[in-house]
Parts: C-alpha cells; structure tokens; sequence
C-alpha cells in the first residue's frame, strides 16, 4: 500500500501550509485538492457557465488538461496558479464544491495523485471520500479570527487590499457552506486527529503532524 496522509479542515486554516512542509519533509507527493476546486471555478467564470450549471460543469472539466509541476499550475499549457488565488475565485470554488457531478469528475483526478513513495493531500474530504484508507487522517483547524488575520496577512504580503471584517464574514459563510453542504461535507472523522493550530507555529503544527505518522507506521 502507498502510505497516504490526509489532512482536511477549514478555509485558512494553514492546512495546505502544513501539508506542502510535511509532504517536504518525508519525501512525497503534495495533492492541494482546493486548487481543482479553484480551476474549476475560475475556467468556469471564464467561460461565462454559472455554478448552477452542473451538467455544463461537468463537461468543462472533462475537457481540462490540468497539470501541477514546480509549484505551479498549469491548465491547458497556460500558467494559473496566481489567478485561482483570487478570493472571488475561493468563493466561488466553494459554492462549486457542493455539486455532485463536479465532485465525482475530480475523483478520479484526485486518487491519481497516489503514488510511491507517498501522498500528503489536504482539503474537506481527502480522508472521509477520496482517501479513506489513508494511513492517517488530521483534522486541522484554527479560529475564524486567526484565519481571518492569516488569509489578511497573505493578501496585504502579495500588495493586495482587504477588510479583515470582510474575510471574517466570508469565512464563517464559507464554514457554513462548507459544513452543510449535501455531497461531502467537511467532518471530523471519529478516526482523524484533531489538530488545532490557533496558537501554533507552522513548525509546530508540522512536527505534529510527522510525529503521528511515525507512530502510525510503527
């Protein structure tokens, strides 16, 4: 068996932060299963289909060429890895995210991240859908204030303006949505570790996080 860690959580809970350096650290493969989500939202509104649209969806995305190499993102040969980053695209991307059809065009795509020597994959439901053998399941949160400040800092660091009280806002309703939705809502599996990191650094989050792996393997 391919050793799979799954990590899921909120939006701006530093999951995808804490997954790229854990993925890093042992060697394996890195799925970001969010960004599929964002592709879809932003090849969407490019293409004029609204999210209510699902068969339309569908289609779009069986005719994506996605790719992920060197830490970027490239759909059909052209770069996009800033442009899905946009909070309009996240909005979007979340409501996206609960239509059925669009969840199972990804499956595949998302299980074809599994390869040796391993996976680390973060999103809402990498360890109760896509990868529910994983060898460990994390669930990783924070607070919606401190995910708020971090989404803030994130965007003032890339010279982009925000209203903290806005991405609170936004977050919360993308908590709700995230939460409630009928196809794969974000749980906390009875199997998964809980990790909360509102008053952790990255560093520390991180060797949680290998530390229970390596007991996982023992």
């Amino acid at each position: 068996m391919i050793a799979v860690i799954a990590i899921d959580g909120p939006s701006a809970s530093g999951k995808g932060t804490v997954a790229k350096a854990v993925a890093e650290q042992l060697g394996f493969y890195y799925l970001d299963s969010g960004a599929l989500y964002r592709i879809t939202a932003y090849c969407a509104k490019q293409r004029g289909i609204s999210e209510l649209e699902e068969s339309r969806l569908n289609a779009m995305l069986q005719s994506l060429f996605i790719e992920f190499k060197h830490h970027e993102v490239y759909v059909d040969n052209h770069l996009v890895s800033e442009a899905i980053r946009s909070e309009e695209c996240g909005q979007l991307a979340s409501k996206v995210a609960s239509l059925k059809l669009v969840r199972e065009a990804l499956l595949s795509l998302q299980r074809g991240f599994c390869r040796p020597p391993g996976l680390v994959a973060d999103g809402r439901d990498m360890g109760s859908v896509v990868f529910p053998e994983a060898i460990l399941k994390v669930y990783l949160t924070a607070s919606p204030e401190v995910r708020a400040q971090r989404r803030y800092n994130q965007l003032i660091n890339k010279g982009i303006s925000a209203n903290i009280m806005n991405l609170l806002q936004d977050i919360i309703e993308r908590d709700r949505r995230d939460q409630t939705r009928t196809e794969s809502p974000l749980i906390q599996l009875a199997d998964a570790h809980y990790l909360d990191t509102t008053a952790l650094s990255i560093e520390e989050s991180v060797s949680q996080v290998l530390h229970w792996f390596h007991d996982s393997i023992q």
